[in-house]
């Protein structure tokens, strides 16, 4: 009596798996390529984890926590290693949702991974997209990386106000000498008039230029 019993079960399973079937997923793992001479043969232990990994998820799943490891099949597997696997409804003779299997491995993604040492790269799911690594928290709180920015926008700002007035300061100081400097100069510069070097009319001293003073006024005493 459990013979035929099996024999229907095991056709009833390879009805529900096969490949493109209804509900169904590819897997495709690199495991030489992952891991080089680390690498691990495949065989009924590691189909085992899968079907374990894959139950786990779907349990995470809202309504589908009675999921055990039997109601996860694989079908076609190769050496490569590539196999497809469908996810059964543990009271009814049929599989699940796809959508509700791919969200579950979506979520769990990472756990999978890590289960197997593999990466979404080496451990493809083909229908299901890959997802993203979870945010790395950085060893320093954002808070403090924001307040060290702006403290050194502060201290920078302020040493160039500082910088800015030492220097107009310092300009305001020798604009005084020069312009002495230049008012000596002048004082002390020869006219050349008609070919003839005459001293400038100098008005703090009240020089007066002879050339230009009339016979009477230099005979008119003081």
């Amino acid at each position: 009596m459990l013979w035929p019993l099996f024999l229907l079960v095991t056709a009833i399973h390879a009805e529900l798996c096969q490949p493109d079937a209804e509900n169904a997923f590819k897997v495709r793992l690199s495991i030489k390529t992952a891991l080089g001479d680390k690498a691990y043969a495949w065989d009924i232990n590691e189909e085992y984890l899968f079907r374990a990994m894959v139950a786990f998820s779907m349990r995470k799943v809202p309504k589908r926590e009675t999921t055990e490891i039997a109601h996860v099949l694989l079908c076609n597997v190769t050496q490569r290693v590539s196999f497809w696997f469908v996810v059964t409804d543990p009271s009814k003779n049929h599989t699940l949702p796809a959508a509700e299997i791919q969200s579950a491995i979506r979520m769990n993604r990472n756990r999978i991974n890590n289960a197997f040492s593999l990466s979404d790269q080496t451990l493809e799911f083909l229908k299901i997209p890959s997802t993203l690594a979870p945010p790395v928290d950085p060893s320093v709180p954002i808070w403090i990386i924001i307040f060290g920015v702006i403290f050194c926008i502060i201290i920078v700002a302020t040493t160039l106000l500082i910088l800015s007035g030492i220097w107009q300061s310092r300009r305001k100081n020798m604009e005084p000498s020069e312009m002495v400097d230049a008012e000596d100069k002048r004082e002390n510069m020869i006219t050349v008039e008609n070919g003839i070097p005459c001293d400038s009319l100098d008005a703090k001293g009240g020089h007066i230029n002879d050339a230009f003073m009339t016979e009477d006024e230099r005979l008119t005493p003081l």
